[in-house]
């Protein structure tokens, strides 16, 4: 099976070909948004953070602040920041060119003497950047290339029974064919953390899948907090789901069956390939964020309920096996597969459908939120901002 992707240099593929307008700091992001608005091509993305900050939360939001920059659906970058943040301009800038060499220049707004300064010195660059990208063509690549993140939001009763277990089909799918998946959302274990950690290629993974769900829960117990008044959600709960294990069993479902390979750190970039899963909070789209800082290339994003996210650099593909969310959110769900509860298809079957829409999509067919121009970009704090 292959797909046609873009071949970057340091052997990685991408399934979009984007320049990156990427700010430095919250200050920032909106100026980068006037940039993207005049260059066709570009993609900007808005943050809240990157300033006033305490060392921990700095660290996260430069991995995925870097990540973005390195994920194999860019080609090129292009940084601005104010000029007073924790890490400036050309400090990322530098940060990301010792990683990768792609095009990456960068400018400061009070440097420049302002947004409109600013703004047309990055819009002639971020011209010549797409003109150099559009000179890449897309080539056969196998499905091994292929990097699926695999998120759900929005979960009800169907999530669990029809549509997770589909995706977890379509993981075991890639995963055979060589490819990466990636599963997050760890206060989403609790509860089935034991039947996860069974997956685990080694004792020490196993351990590790254990243990990043007692360190979440110790986080919040120090803040006096208790991971049980937020899950499930209210949503989710008026969707069917009465507990956190019957949550998370219904989870983990989405990831597959086969060993999982590697544990990493929220918003880390993976080293194997192969079933893997990330350390995150429980909210979809800061775990979208994260795993695409980590890599991911492509999402297949479950919902019961129904969610319309997106991400500015990776198509997001949206699942849902509830028959009224599939009518009534039509303009947002991709893949219905609600065929499932009524004995019209099988499990197998609908992983073999969601795999085949995944190497269109990775070829280029535009995902709903794509084709809307959605980006939800949230980083996660480790602790308070000063």
């Amino acid at each position: 099976m292959e797909f046609l992707g873009y071949k970057r240099s340091d052997g990685s593929v991408g399934v979009r070909n984007h320049v990156l307008i990427l700010p430095s700091c919250a200050c920032a992001s909106e100026t980068c948004r006037v940039v993207a608005s005049q260059v066709r091509g570009t993609k900007n993305v808005i943050i809240n953070v990157g300033c006033s900050d305490v060392a921990a939360n700095t660290e996260l939001t430069q991995r995925v602040l870097t990540g973005f920059a390195l994920n194999a659906n860019v080609y090129g970058v292009i940084i601005i920041g104010l000029g007073c943040e924790t890490v400036g301009h050309r400090q990322l800038a530098d940060k990301i060119r010792a990683l990768t060499d792609k095009p990456v220049v960068s400018f400061g707004i009070q440097e420049e003497g302002g947004t409109v300064g600013t703004a047309a010195l990055a819009v002639r660059a971020a011209r010549q950047m797409v003109a150099e990208a559009s000179q890449m063509q897309r080539t056969k690549c196998p499905v091994s290339d292929l990097f699926v993140a695999i998120e759900c939001g929005g979960s009800d009763a169907t999530s669990g029974i029809a549509s997770n277990p589909a995706v977890g089909n379509m993981a075991d799918r890639l995963v055979d064919l060589g490819a990466t998946t990636m599963m997050s959302e760890t206060v989403e274990f609790i509860g089935a953390e034991h039947v996860l950690a069974r997956r685990g290629a080694t004792p020490e993974i196993h351990d590790q899948i254990i243990r990043i769900c007692e360190d979440y829960e110790k986080h919040l117990a120090l803040a006096g907090q208790d991971c049980r008044t937020g899950q499930p959600t209210p949503g989710n709960k008026a969707g069917g789901l009465s507990t956190i294990e019957e949550k998370s069993l219904g989870c983990i479902h989405k990831g597959g069956t086969r060993p999982v390979v590697e544990v990493l750190a929220e918003a880390a970039r993976s080293t194997k390939k192969g079933a893997l899963i990330m350390d995150t909070p429980g909210y979809d789209i800061s775990s979208v964020t994260s795993m695409i800082a980590g890599g991911a290339t492509v999402v297949v994003f479950t919902t019961g309920r129904g969610t319309p996210t997106g991400h500015a650099l990776a198509p997001v593909i949206k699942v849902t096996a509830n028959p009224i969310t599939a009518k009534r959110m039509k303009d947002n769900m991709d893949i219905d597969v609600s065929g499932i509860l009524e004995g019209e298809e099988t499990i197998n079957e609908a992983g073999e459908r969601i795999l085949e829409d995944v190497v269109e999509v990775a070829s280029g067919k535009m995902t709903k939120a794509e084709a809307l121009g959605f980006s939800d970009i949230a980083v996660d704090h480790v602790c308070r901002f000063i």
